[in-house]
């Protein structure tokens, strides 16, 4: 590899246990990423991070994603592994593929095409998280050359993909986004790339100057301080951020389920305090990896209907206390305010109805993209 050139992640999935009854047998699967920086040498990367046994790759390919389960024709590009076209993923293991020659262009939509030849039951613990995108299962058989893959079946899970890296010029950086599902983009429109990391890859391209890479770890349901599908906030940080290619920064914005405590576990209540600690940690580790950490307000949810009981008063005031460190406790490299770009200034428990997607937790399209306008861009020169 060239001395001026490094690896820089492009798009991310952060590795959790797939939701609902899955299971694959023979099957092609074709998932569409979107990715921000666009070069001319990629690769990508694959998780059994949760799988209970090794996951055998017979094929994949990447291409350029036409539109639906189609590619742009040419564009198709066999995936090697150590120069063979299959793999084994050990279990709990992730698998970086060979170099691919593929030249993509910024904010370029991927078809990146895995065949399983084997049965993977969902005894195997697969690996994926919901993606707001649609995805395609083929029915059986091996489908990762084809220009217009048959589909058996429809998924908005990212199944075993983690990551698409480029290989770019060494001035350029790298961003992730820890999170939630705030950050995931929960209840955006599907396929329609609303979620605040897009809205942030777009404005970085628009810019111009430094390039920088944008990866998207946020994780539906996560937490600072407790497990829950998947890892901690603080125990996926080594993995989901110091570990990604090319990173220079990274926002976090966790906090707002350790406050809601969906679970109604009593020992799992937190407090201000706790949770700043936490997030101090994550300002620690970051430095130490010579990682810029920008913190993220947290965004009102005092009228929130997607789960009864979420708010009351003393979480009020630890979220408040909360943001307030963020703001003024001096402990991170730079904050993005999205308490301030999105609450009611009538009631400021509340998101503005216009950036509320109607539950009162999670943005409408318009909000998450306010969001992704709230971040200084300063921040990553």
């Amino acid at each position: 590899m060239p001395s001026n050139r490094h690896w820089v992640g492009t798009w991310a999935a952060a590795p959790a246990p797939a939701e609902g009854v899955v299971g694959f047998n023979n099957h092609t699967l074709r998932l569409n990423p979107r990715i921000s920086l666009g070069g001319d040498r990629l690769r990508v990367r694959l998780s059994n991070a949760y799988g209970t046994r090794p996951l055998i790759i017979g094929a994949a390919q990447v291409a350029l994603r036409d539109k639906g389960p189609a590619i742009v024709a040419g564009s198709g590009r066999t995936v090697r592994f150590g120069g063979s076209d299959s793999a084994v993923i050990a279990a709990g293991a992730v698998l970086f593929s060979d170099p691919i020659e593929l030249s993509v262009p910024p904010l370029a939509d991927l078809a990146v095409s895995l065949h399983l030849p084997g049965e993977v039951p969902a005894s195997f613990a697969i690996t994926g998280r919901y993606a707001r995108q649609t995805s395609y299962i083929s029915p059986p058989g091996n489908f990762v050359a084809e220009g217009v893959m048959p589909v058996g079946n429809l998924s908005d899970q990212w199944f075993f993909l983690c990551g698409v890296d480029v290989l770019a010029s060494s001035e350029t950086g790298g961003v992730v986004a820890l999170g939630d599902s705030l950050t995931d983009g929960n209840i955006s429109t599907i396929d329609a790339y609303c979620r605040w990391p897009d809205q942030l890859a777009r404005r970085l391209v628009a810019r111009g100057g430094r390039p920088i890479g944008v990866a998207n770890n946020g994780l539906g349901g996560n937490r600072i301080l407790h497990d829950i599908r998947g890892d901690s906030g603080l125990r996926r940080f080594d993995r989901d951020v110091l570990a990604q290619p090319g990173v220079t920064h990274a926002i976090v914005m966790l906090g707002t389920n350790d406050l809601r405590n969906r679970w109604a576990r009593p020992e799992e209540e937190v407090t201000a305090e706790q949770m700043i600690a936490g997030l101090q940690q994550m300002t620690v580790r970051a430095r130490s990896a010579g990682i810029k950490l920008i913190g993220v307000t947290l965004t009102p949810f005092g009228n929130e209907t997607f789960m009864a009981n979420a708010w009351n008063p003393t979480r009020e005031r630890h979220r408040v206390a909360v943001n307030d460190w963020i703001r003024d406790g001096g402990a991170f490299d730079g904050v993005a305010d999205f308490d301030a770009a999105l609450r009611d200034p009538e009631i400021p428990t509340q998101m503005r109805a216009v950036d509320d997607c109607g539950d009162g937790l999670h943005p409408s399209d318009s909000g998450y993209c306010r969001m992704g306008d709230a971040i200084d861009l300063a921040l990553f020169d």
